[in-house]
């Protein structure tokens, strides 16, 4: 996701200048004791070491640029944008970069109680029995809504509610996850993986999945297969995702005209793009745009990329 992906370049970036090792930068963005929210940049890559880790709180990790893999008892997974890292209280893991440097991600932490009193109304066992979700149609809504928090379109009270939101959901889906018994070639998750940063440096390029494949020197069938079993979706729905959540950042922080976002994130006409904007999200794109330009935090926004300030009651 080109927007998203920038600050993850740039820390890569001041990390290459400095020699520095690779590591983790996180920015609080809301909560209150029994729930946080972060902006947590990661500039590790393969020539870093994997340290254990082990989780404080429950967590929900939504990645929104790069890769890495993940160990834990529960199994190895490869987490793209777009997919979601699962954490319980006193879970011991490690996570890697064999295969490209960096990651950016959103981390939803909860205290075991809270989490708990949240989870508890819908009868489901406050822990989870998986590492990963993958990209997946009910989460997308909110998989954006935080993605446009990022691009600072978040308005008061919203991260509290998406936190509630996405717990809920997150471990009702959870406690049904299966884990995937396919076992993947590490070349092959190399293979993929590049593919995946490539898409993801620019959505709204021409994807064709025979270029795909020979980019990841995989046959068509064999590459097809791999793909949708380490990100959960094929490669056309995951361009499709991909465009999707780049435009609708831009909805949310820029005032350009609807079409000229559609033609810039790689939809053919605005026609297909409104069929497709509504059934990921559940609305249109002009009253997606409409719930962050009419918040105060959406018009500051607005008005800073028209260069402008907004007129009150009071100028």
């Amino acid at each position: 996701m080109a927007k998203i992906a920038v600050e993850l370049e740039r820390a890569l970036a001041r990390r290459a200048v400095n020699g520095c090792p690779g590591g983790l930068a996180s920015q609080a963005l809301a909560g209150d004791g029994r729930w946080s929210v972060e902006d947590v940049v990661c500039t590790s890559g393969p020539r870093d070491r994997r340290f254990e880790e082990r989780h404080s709180h429950m967590r929900i990790i939504l990645v929104v640029a790069g890769s890495f893999q993940c160990r834990a008892a529960e199994g190895r997974e490869l987490l793209t944008p777009g997919s979601i890292l699962l954490g319980n209280e006193g879970q011991l893991f490690e996570c890697g970069h064999e295969h490209g440097a960096g990651d950016r991600c959103v981390s939803f932490s909860y205290s075991p109680d809270y989490f708990e009193s949240i989870v508890s109304s819908i009868g489901v066992p406050p822990c989870f029995r998986g590492l990963r979700l993958p990209p997946l149609d009910d989460l997308a809504p909110l998989f954006a809504r935080a993605c446009c928090g990022l691009s600072g379109a978040a308005v008061d009270g919203e991260w509290e509610e998406l936190s509630v939101e996405l717990a809920v959901r997150v471990a009702r889906i959870a406690g049904d996850a299966v884990t995937r018994p396919q076992a993947i070639l590490p070349s092959s998750i190399a293979r993929v993986t590049r593919v995946v940063r490539a898409i993801d440096r620019d959505p709204g390029a021409t994807h064709r999945l025979g270029d795909l494949a020979r980019e990841a020197r995989l046959s068509t069938y064999h590459f097809l297969r791999t793909f949708e079993s380490l990100t959960g979706l094929t490669p056309h729905r995951y361009v499709v995702r991909a465009r999707l959540r780049e435009a609708a950042i831009r909805l949310a922080a820029e005032p350009e005209k609807i079409l000229d976002i559609a033609l810039d994130c790689g939809f053919g006409d605005v026609s297909n793009f409104n069929r497709a904007f509504r059934a990921e999200f559940g609305v249109s794109p002009g009253a997606f745009r409409g719930r962050y330009l009419t918040s105060p935090a959406g018009l500051a926004n607005f008005a800073s990329s028209m260069g402008t300030l907004p007129f009150t009651s009071e100028s």
